[in-house]
């Protein structure tokens, strides 16, 4: 009886204390709502750069045999070349012959790179042989050929046009863009090589230095 009395003579300032504790719960529901909302893209955005960083510094191991300095097993990861196990073996010797070798190949893991001297790629040109054998994972194949036509109709088309290929013009090409001098260039060369290169031209404003203004000066005289 006392607590139903209790209710009957405050039930106006029960009434506004239980409006306002609502008000206050829905307040701090709605921002811990749209806080979660917007943080999510950035946590998957961070998640998914992490990501990538980890595919390309992932290390591989790479046998490298034939005419090299050093031949051996080396530990590389799969942005570097097959040029950069070469060098990592200590170079090629003065009797290698690189030509049936696919330098620019990127490395994967178990990879096996057999450097041919000048002698053993005279015998193969002279039994029309000019392939490797299979177990030489840095030989030029069909892929590598076809690819290597398709960039070079690319690089023509290019040069017809006047654009830069942001992907593969060297440090002085670059340079003939408005706005991008040296330093910027070779920011556009690390860049391609840390990220496997560019996948669309909008790309190029991730690089240090290249903001909206300068890819607004460049955009109709780049290409990928």
């Amino acid at each position: 009886m006392i607590y139903i009395r209790f209710i009957k003579k405050h039930k106006g300032k029960i009434f506004i204390i239980l409006f306002i504790a609502f008000t206050i719960y829905t307040v701090i529901d709605t921002y811990s709502f749209q806080t979660n909302t917007s943080s999510k893209p950035k946590t998957v955005q961070k998640e998914n750069t992490i990501k990538k960083e980890k595919e390309v510094s992932k290390n591989i191991l790479v046998d490298v045999k034939g005419e090299v300095n050093t031949p051996g097993v080396y530990e590389l990861t799969v942005s570097n070349t097959v040029m950069d196990a070469i060098n990592k073996a200590g170079g090629l010797t003065k009797i290698s012959d690189t030509s049936n070798i696919n330098l620019s190949k990127k490395l994967e893991d178990e990879m096996v790179i057999i450097v041919y001297s000048k002698s053993e790629i005279e015998k193969m040109n002279e039994e029309e042989k000019i392939e490797c054998p299979p177990c030489n994972n840095a030989c030029i194949t069909e892929e590598d050929e076809k690819a290597k036509l398709d960039e070079e109709k690319t690089e023509t088309s290019n040069i017809q046009t006047g654009k830069v290929n942001i992907n593969t013009a060297d440090i002085e090409t670059l340079q003939t863009l408005t706005g991008i001098g040296e330093v910027k260039a070779q920011a556009i060369i690390d860049y391609r090589n840390k990220n496997g290169g560019f996948k669309t031209l909008e790309d190029i404003k991730n690089v240090s230095g290249i903001g909206d203004s300068v890819y607004e000066k460049i955009k109709d005289n780049i290409t990928l």
